[in-house]
């Protein structure tokens, strides 16, 4: 992969987990290949947290002693150019209270081909060519990571799960082992990108872990690329209970000082009423709307606000809007750097 500096195709790197990652990638999959407008994706990866240990993923994790498929499952069906009946079938869960129950078709694919091929990330390529995966998919690390917290109370929580379900506030996140080395394709795709998006997604068990794998947050830190951090709709229980869209940035330079964002993303459009009060029963509020965080940002971060979101029943970020809004960060850039020379 080669970088790119000026209008055509870009090399677009894509961080973080869980439903945020995926929603971003089935909206960025549209642009790969379309040089219908100025700018479009030449090459697209997903680089994805593996420290999920709940569920489905869990339990394969434990089992098969393999990192978790959960996220990079739902990765691989956000790229999946047959959206029908290739991607129905990775999404199937099994039902009953037996040993396959509850878990996902995708999942018990991508360990299968792991125990065939020796190679969990040989197991992603190819899983990713069977869906025809519109992008390259990398976990973040190979390695057997779990996530430490160290809460308020002072109580050390290990797991994502447990780290959730506690519900008190975390004072400090870390890896187990700390020193896991990132996948070598990684640190390429990074280095090769002209634009990096870190999020939406959990912000302590989905976009930190992966800047904890070492050398990765100095990677971006160092790296060219337009660096976009696009912000989470709603606190999440568990994890940023009371957080304001300012206190999501914060907590990412506290882990990643390396990181300058170019730009800010936050959604401009307040949920519905009904939405409000049944997330509030939840305790999960809206972040970003009427938030004055352009203050706290330095001069050289642009906040940009948009309408992102999704029309339904659940507060989700609309994935082709939000696609736009990544293209339009590269394309002011462009353009102020145009100005500057």
């Amino acid at each position: 992969m080669t970088n790119h500096s000026t209008n055509g195709g870009q090399n677009l790197v894509a961080m973080g987990g869980g439903t945020g990652l995926s929603t971003l990638l089935a909206g960025l999959k549209r642009l790969v290949g379309k040089e219908s407008g100025s700018l479009w994706i030449e090459n697209l990866s997903a680089i994805v947290t593996v420290s999920d240990d709940g569920g489905s993923s869990g339990r394969l994790r434990e089992e098969l002693q393999m990192l978790p498929p959960g996220d990079i499952r739902n990765c691989m069906i956000a790229l999946s150019e047959d959206s029908s009946l290739l991607s129905r079938l990775f999404r199937y869960r099994f039902r009953g209270e037996g040993e396959l129950g509850g878990h996902s078709f995708g999942n018990l694919f991508l360990a299968a081909l792991t125990e065939v091929t020796g190679d969990f990330t040989e197991a992603i390529r190819l899983s990713s060519e069977v869906l025809a995966s519109k992008g390259h998919i990398y976990p973040a690390t190979i390695s057997d990571v779990r996530l430490v917290a160290e809460l308020d109370d002072g109580k050390i929580v290990r797991g994502e799960t447990q780290i959730t379900a506690s519900r008190v506030p975390i004072r400090r996140l870390r890896l187990e082992p700390e020193q896991c080395l990132p996948l070598p394709q990684v640190l390429q795709a990074i280095r090769a990108a002209d634009v990096i998006t870190v999020g939406p997604g959990s912000l302590y068990t989905s976009i930190l872990p992966n800047l904890l794998v070492a050398q990765v947050a100095r990677a971006i830190g160092e790296s060219q690329a337009t660096k976009i951090f696009i912000n989470n709709l709603m606190t999440q229980p568990g994890e940023t209970d009371g957080y304001n869209a300012r206190q999501h940035l914060e907590t990412v330079k506290t882990y990643a000082p390396e990181i300058h964002f170019d730009f800010v993303v936050v959604n401009s459009t307040p949920i519905s009423q009904e939405q409000t009060e049944r997330y509030a029963a939840d305790h999960a509020f809206q972040i970003g709307i009427d938030e004055e965080i352009d203050e706290a940002i330095d001069q050289t971060t642009e906040v940009i606000r948009a309408d992102l979101l999704y029309e339904g029943e659940k507060v989700r970020h609309n994935s082709e809007r939000l696609a736009e809004v990544v293209v339009e960060c590269r394309q002011r850039a462009l353009d102020r750097a145009t100005v500057s020379v």
